[in-house]
């Protein structure tokens, strides 16, 4: 008799301690899924009024986008080809290389239609892999914020130190600034560039220290891109700022600078270009763009016509199903068979 109790007791012991040690959840309705949910049955009324409603509302925003866009006023000229003189026509490499030719050229760009100011000057690089892991990890992000760290030169290979000095900012990306230069005119009356502005307030406010200087930059044999103000803070730098915010896809555009006065239509704008930097050496191409913007910003077509394409779509469909539904009406099913009505609560029996 007392052997069967203390088995009893052993054996409940046991099981106290296994439910213990038990991770099963305690029985709920959400524990065990069977909260009431809202399961729809997708008749033909609700599918076509689905798609007229995504039709009825994404043609309008489609025609105001592309209408938006077309306000915009552009102008693209490609230079990097028309800037070399012919005798170095068939060595274009060796003519930007050499630090003794003229790289300077003249461009004239008629305006197509009128530019409200203020007039957003882009350049634009073609076939430059900005997005290259190597490239884009050659930075040191606590360099650039703040002067403590100015000895901070990790991941930042090649361009880390040079003369045994810390290179700040060091990396590829500052390397490799952008050193192209304009100079508008019209009429022979120059034309003002405000450069003030032109990046992002957050990167100038937390990922560029006021406190940091330009130190040891493009000393090296090899010059990559522009060179640095030392004098200035690279908070300051805008645009140092604007290239080290990297491009996803390799044609892209950077802000240059914004001109403040109105451009009229079929004006001639004359613009001097300092055609420095290097795009030779790996097939790009180079454009100045001058622009307007609009509410959805520049000029961009993409936006109107996916969302026409996709209403458009949506009302085709919309039609389909309603003929279809007219011509050759199919009878609907009776709703309580399904297995969520014919057993609510989920259970096996």
């Amino acid at each position: 008799m007392m052997d069967e109790v203390g088995r009893d007791g052993a054996s409940s012991d046991v099981a106290a301690a296994s439910n213990r040690n038990s991770k099963k959840p305690k029985y709920s309705k959400f524990t065990q899924q069977e909260l009431p949910a809202c399961k729809p049955i997708l008749t033909p009324g609700w599918v076509i009024t689905a798609f007229i409603f995504i039709g009825l509302l994404f043609i309008p925003i489609g025609t105001f986008s592309l209408f938006a866009s077309e306000r915009v006023a552009e102008v693209v000229v490609r230079y990097d080809k028309d800037c070399i003189p012919l005798n170095y026509a068939d060595d274009q490499l060796a003519y930007i290389q050499n630090p003794t030719t003229n790289k300077t050229c003249s461009k004239d760009i008629i305006v197509n239609k009128q530019m409200k100011s203020p007039v957003y000057i882009y350049y634009e690089l073609d076939n430059f892999y900005q997005n290259h892991r190597r490239y884009v990890q050659s930075r040191n992000d606590k360099q650039l914020r703040s002067h403590k760290y100015e000895n901070s030169v990790s991941k930042c290979d090649p361009e880390a130190t040079a003369n045994n000095m810390p290179i700040v900012p060091c990396g590829l990306i500052a390397w490799s600034l952008f050193n192209d230069t304009y100079v508008f005119s019209v009429d022979d009356q120059s034309l003002q560039v405000s450069k003030k502005n032109i990046a992002w307030h957050s990167d100038k406010k937390s990922k560029f220290g006021s406190d940091v200087y330009p130190k040891n930059f493009q000393s090296n044999g090899l010059i990559g891109g522009a060179k640095l103000n030392e004098s200035i803070p690279l908070s300051e730098q805008e645009d140092l700022i604007v290239w080290m915010r990297t491009a996803a896809f390799p044609t892209f555009r950077k802000l240059y600078g914004r001109i403040e006065v109105d451009l009229e239509a079929n004006q001639t704008v004359r613009v001097h270009i300092e055609n420095n930097y290097n795009t030779y050496s790996f097939g790009g191409k180079k454009k100045l763009v001058l622009s307007t913007t609009s509410w959805i910003g520049g000029k961009n077509n993409f936006l109107g016509v996916a969302y026409l394409t996709i209403g458009g779509l949506c009302m085709f469909m919309a039609v389909s199903f309603i003929l279809m539904y007219l011509i050759k009406p199919r009878p609907l099913g009776d709703p309580s068979f399904l297995s969520w009505n014919a057993n609510p609560g989920g259970h096996l029996h």
